[in-house]
């Protein structure tokens, strides 16, 4: 992947370069209120945000409140190659999720989530005194999203199960054309899937208080793997410029692409409601499964192309003044302080890809009127660095901006 920082461009939620590996780049599932702590969430209840990364969270949600939460992100990326750099930026309107409570002990949420995106375009160059000059053009486009349906049930006062049922689907769509200016022979070849499936997530939190103010809470997600029960497309192109004809071929793997087992643990530790301090731990078992590939002339599944995937991170939320009333404004908002690192899932020519650091920092501003004073602007910055050893280094600046609306819908009014 030489000179791959040339010219991205991009219609989807990325314009990374190594969004032509896998499935793409992982998307950041969790919504605004973990933004400014780095997308940590696992371990975290709260009755007026919606948690979608712990179904069991649902189980927070009060008999009077309807929530939505949706979101945007902008960002601009720097794209480093030797001494080439190129600037790219773009805009995303990235999920909307909603939740309340269903009965007594029980929350249901719903929305629309994405999973991976995959967008680039760009070209490497090879020269020789003998073959001339190769120019090879990689594009890709597509990712893969999920629409959910999630329920969260408080089994006893301290202990809360949940689980998201999710309709999984998408396409991707990858395209390496070359151009020669002596060889006579070349190849373009275009790989294409679409997907059409579910998913299903499991969840759990135990909450315990700790004297009066004070509480602990542990959490563990489990994302069931299996196969999604698609096929992948090739097709090759074989072009000679002498003669002007062309051979097509094409080749089809049933079975080709399956999601992972994914485990994840957490804990959080509120203090008197004003400081919360998590962090989560996730292992994705992407090593498991094999993934397609063209081999000596052959379309096929191959071992070694993707690897298990390990996620850390740390997020600190800072409430000066919890209760609602009283206080000035500006300590009824929440400060937000996150940090995270993710090894990659794949391997690049059978080296390791781009290994992930991030730093996050954020703010939740209430917005009150005189009919509402629970709802709240949630914007953070995050800075993400991602590197490898020979290849391209990102240096990402991201806005998030979410807006969680709390309504109370439920109540009941009385007129005098």
């Amino acid at each position: 992947m030489a000179a791959t920082a040339s010219g991205a461009v991009a219609q989807s939620g990325t314009k990374s370069p190594y969004s032509q590996f896998g499935v793409g780049v992982l998307s950041d599932q969790s919504q605004s209120m973990s933004r400014g702590m780095n997308g940590v969430g696992l371990a975290l209840r709260s009755g007026s945000q919606v948690n979608t990364l712990n179904p069991a969270s649902y189980s927070s949600v009060d008999s009077l409140t309807m929530l939505f939460d949706m979101g945007l992100s902008g960002q601009i990326t720097n794209f480093k190659e030797g001494a080439v750099r190129r600037n790219v930026s773009q805009a995303n309107f990235e999920y909307v999720v909603g939740s309340f409570r269903a009965w007594k002990n029980v929350g249901v949420a719903f929305g629309v989530l994405p999973y991976s995106n995959v967008g680039y375009e760009y070209e490497t160059t090879t020269k020789d005194s003998k073959t001339g000059t190769l120019v090879e053009s990689y594009s890709g486009s597509g990712g893969l999203h999920q629409v959910f349906l999630g329920v969260g049930v408080r089994l006893a006062k301290p202990l809360s199960l949940g689980v998201n049922a999710s309709y999984f689907w998408g396409s991707i769509d990858r395209t390496v054309t070359p151009t020669s200016t002596a060889a006579s022979n070349t190849l373009t070849k275009s790989y294409s899937t679409t997907i059409s499936s579910y998913k299903l997530d499991l969840g759990a939190q135990w909450e315990q208080r700790i004297g009066r103010k004070d509480k602990l809470t542990l959490g563990a997600v489990v994302g069931l793997g299996h196969n999604l029960k698609n096929d992948a497309a090739m097709t090759v192109i074989s072009r000679n410029s002498v003669s002007s004809l062309n051979d097509t071929t094409r080749f089809s793997v049933a079975d080709a692409y399956s999601l992972p087992l994914s485990l994840g643990i957490g804990a959080s530790y509120c203090r008197a409601g004003k400081l919360t301090v998590a962090g989560d731990f996730t292992l994705t078992k992407w090593g498991d499964k094999q993934f397609p590939a063209y081999v000596n002339n052959s379309y096929v599944l191959q071992d070694g192309i993707l690897k298990d995937r390990t996620k850390v991170s740390l997020g600190v939320d800072y409430l000066p003044h919890p209760d609602p009333m009283g206080g000035k404004f500006l300590e009824h908002v929440h400060y937000r302080f996150g940090v995270g690192y993710a090894t990659p899932y794949y391997n690049i020519n059978g080296q390791n890809g781009p290994k992930e650091v991030s730093v996050s920092a954020g703010f939740g501003i209430p917005i009150a009127n005189m009919h509402n004073n629970r709802s709240v602007l949630n914007i953070s910055g995050q800075w993400v660095h991602n590197a490898a050893d020979g290849f391209v280094t990102e240096n990402m600046f991201r806005i998030n901006i979410g807006i969680t609306f709390n309504e109370r819908w439920f109540m009941k009014w009385t007129v005098d």
